[in-house]
């Protein structure tokens, strides 16, 4: 077995002058199981290299040829003479275009430390396809950088078992907190892309007003016109890396105040794995690498010094924070380098899985499910609620048969029939006829006529006929937007002459337009255990704090140009007033919608969510992302007004009544993850008992059958 770790051109593997990557690489492969299969490539005129398996690749450059693609050249000289098994490329798309054409069927791995679109190889759309298609793994570090080689890129290229974020690393230490110094470090390039102008102009007002503080410069910048110069400001240049770091654990103030998008940042990293009160700004990837800091929105001067100011004469907080960045760090080296193995394993080794099930068989029905399993979508939509109640009704012995309408209409289009439609309803007769079920069960199937049910009803009488309707019938907050009562009321009436049973999630008494003489019921958007696998009251290693995704409608999977949505300004606005939160958002502000894997990856980097549906609140009406959020373990923010405290208590989910509440609510339970974990926990547990996917089928098979059962048997009735 072999590895080869390919350095891009002129980094240097070395302890005299390391880089972000060469120190990324050396804490991980020095833990690697792999360790001894792995060689690193690179090419330094220095002479000291880190003590493990490294190759320097010497060139003869000539004056016009191109350094990089030399290096590139002889390195694929010694992989013909010695192939690996792997390849990994640490940021430089470029390099991998070059070596997947002379070797088409290799395993290569490409590492982002920077910005994708920033660099040559990945800039265009195209070639991030070309990466997407080709590459065996993408290692990004940071979801910021994800999203950013994501850009303009849909459909599907979007392979998101490709794409995985491993993010840079340190080794904790022990830190005694009476230890820290009064000290106020900046480590990094001294130029204005990294704010260093910002914090020297900041910092001479800070030591100015503050006689028993100091400051650290450590970095360097040989283009740089910048200098500040105090008596108390000790600027000493590049320094050894292992000097860097225990700076760090005397400092109690570290200053990170990028203008530009860091991917990552690995100066707040280490500073925050060292015990220090880390102020950053809110660019790129920077809000990843701390689990508590201060995060300016605003950058200027003026932001800057604020900050230093408040944690100076701020003790209780700034002691606050170094104490969680230490308890709740959690980007280590040996967690990183698990990860890598982890997907070295699994490309280098078959694995067999094992599922056991046990199916408790009661009497079986026949029962066919006709509603949008998004076939055409390719998997995309694959965690939509037809799929779960199937998975309900399976649970509970029945044989189900699904009849996906939209899919059909798309694939039956024709002169003859020009929407599809005609195609449908007669092979919709065809299947009942063919398949004789107890149950037709209709889910947004809005090309089913009532004429078709008419007849279905007609020459079978025994089947009964379901509808299940998931869309609000609420209006726009403040009349903007559309009118989901106007648009849905016909929808769910257009059938309901035929049917047995119907099942909306919005509560039946505040519709007045539904007649009295059909059974209409109350059901909760139903969770189910094979989608909802994630407990992140468990994981200490979220990064975000509050997560929030929209879409302009779920068939499209893309942003709709001009399209409105209200949710979207109340959400800019909770961000504006709730500071040193950290939000993931989705589906606005230019952020592509998030579906299937990478919706599921999204979440589980999340603390929290807000569970905001379109239009007023309407009693018990959410959209059925809540039955995702609640159970995969996010603490749940959702408005008063559903009236979901009927089923939950402030102990399963947190109630707010306005944006300054909602904010206030985030802003609490942000500083506090052990009430935010008991909650989420005792949120998903019960929403997991009682609402999920087979205990909603239970009810929609016992409703529409007339089936009684025991009194209190459903939590919502």
């Amino acid at each position: 077995m072999k590895i080869s770790i390919l350095l891009p051109y002129k980094e240097n593997f070395s302890p005299t002058y390391a880089g972000a990557v060469s120190l990324f690489i050396k804490d991980t492969v020095k833990l690697s199981k792999f360790k001894n299969d792995i060689t690193i490539f690179g090419n330094t005129a220095l002479k000291s290299t880190y003590r493990l398996n490294y190759k320097n690749i010497e060139l003869k450059k000539k004056i016009i040829q191109s350094g990089s693609k030399l290096y590139v050249n002889e390195f694929l000289k010694f992989e013909k003479k010695h192939p690996s098994d792997l390849i990994e490329i640490h940021n430089r798309p470029n390099y991998f275009h070059q070596i997947f054409e002379m070797n088409p069927k290799k395993k290569i791995i490409l590492y982002f430390h920077n910005d994708p679109l920033n660099m040559s190889g990945s800039r265009s759309v195209k070639e991030r396809k070309e990466l997407l298609l080709n590459t065996t793994k993408i290692i990004f570090n940071s979801h910021w950088s994800r999203k950013r080689f994501l850009e303009g890129v849909s459909g599907l290229f979007v392979n998101s078992e490709k794409l995985n974020v491993i993010y840079q690393s340190t080794n904790p230490v022990q830190i005694n907190l009476k230890n820290k110094k009064k000290w106020i470090t900046f480590v990094g390039k001294l130029n204005r892309a990294k704010g260093y102008d910002l914090f020297g102009k900041a910092t001479l007002k800070i030591l100015k007003k503050y006689s028993d503080w100091k400051a650290i410069v450590i970095g360097d910048e040989p283009r740089s016109t910048l200098s500040f110069k105090h008596k108390r400001l000790d600027v000493m240049g590049f320094i050894n890396h292992n000097r860097v770091l225990k700076i760090f654990e005397k400092t109690s103030i570290a200053v990170a105040c990028s203008r530009w998008d860091e991917p990552l940042g690995r100066t707040s990293l280490e500073a925050s794995s060292r015990g220090c009160a880390t102020i950053i700004s809110n660019k790129g990837g920077l809000p990843e690498t701390v689990t508590h800091g201060v995060i300016i929105k605003e950058l200027n001067v003026d932001s800057v010094y604020s900050a230093i100011k408040k944690l100076i004469e701020n003790n209780k907080l700034r002691y606050e924070l170094q104490k969680l960045s230490i308890k709740n760090f959690f980007h280590t080296n040996k967690l990183s380098s698990e990860k890598i193995d982890d997907y070295r394993d699994s490309l280098l080794k078959s694995k067999i899985l094992k599922n056991y099930f046990k199916i408790k068989i009661p009497r079986t029905l026949r029962i066919l499910h006709v509603t949008n399993f998004n076939e055409r979508h390719d998997g995309r939509l694959f965690f939509n609620t037809g799929r779960r109640l199937n998975n309900g009704f399976i649970r509970l012995g029945h044989s189900v048969l699904g009849f996906s309408d939209r899919d059909i209409v798309k694939h039956y289009r024709s002169i003859k029939d020009y929407t599809g439609s005609n195609t449908l309803n007669q092979k919709l007769i065809n299947t009942v006829y063919n398949y004789k079920p107890d149950i037709l069960i209709l889910g947004h199937a809005d090309q089913i006529k009532p004429e078709t049910l008419s007849y279905i009803k007609e020459n079978y009488k025994n089947i009964k006929i379901a509808q299940w309707f998931l869309d609000s019938f609420g209006v726009s907050a403040n009349n903007v937007g559309p009118n989901f009562l106007k648009r849905n009321k016909s929808r769910i009436l257009d059938k309901i002459e035929f049917t047995d049973a119907n099942f909306v999630t919005t509560s039946p008494d505040v519709l007045n337009f539904l007649p009295k003489n059909k059974i209409t019921l109350f059901m909760p958007n139903p969770a189910d255990p094979s989608f909802e696998i994630l407990k992140n009251y468990e994981n200490d290693q979220c990064s975000m704090d509050v997560f929030f995704a929209l879409s302009h409608g779920v068939h499209r999977g893309t942003l709709k140009k001009g399209k409105y949505d209200e949710r979207a300004d109340f959400v800019n606005r909770l961000v504006e007033r709730t500071p040193n939160v950290k939000f993931d958002l989705h589906g606005f502000n230019n952020n592509q919608p998030i579906w299937a894997d990478s919706f599921l990856k999204s979440i589980s980097n999340a603390k929290m969510a807000v569970n905001l549906s379109r239009g007023d609140p309407i009693k018990y009406y959410s959209s059925d992302r809540i039955a995702q959020l609640v159970g995969n373990g996010l603490l749940t923010f959702i408005h008063d007004r559903t009236l979901y405290n009927n089923f939950f208590s402030e102990n399963e989910i947190i109630f707010y009544n306005n944006l300054s509440n909602l904010s206030e609510k985030i802003q609490k339970f942000a500083r506090d993850d052990k009430k935010r974990k008991k909650i989420a926990k005792n949120g998903r547990l019960k929403y997991m008992k009682y609402f999920n996917s087979t205990i909603v089928a239970d009810y929609i098979v016992n409703n529409t059958l007339g089936i009684s059962y025991k009194k209190n048997k459903y939590l919502w009735e």
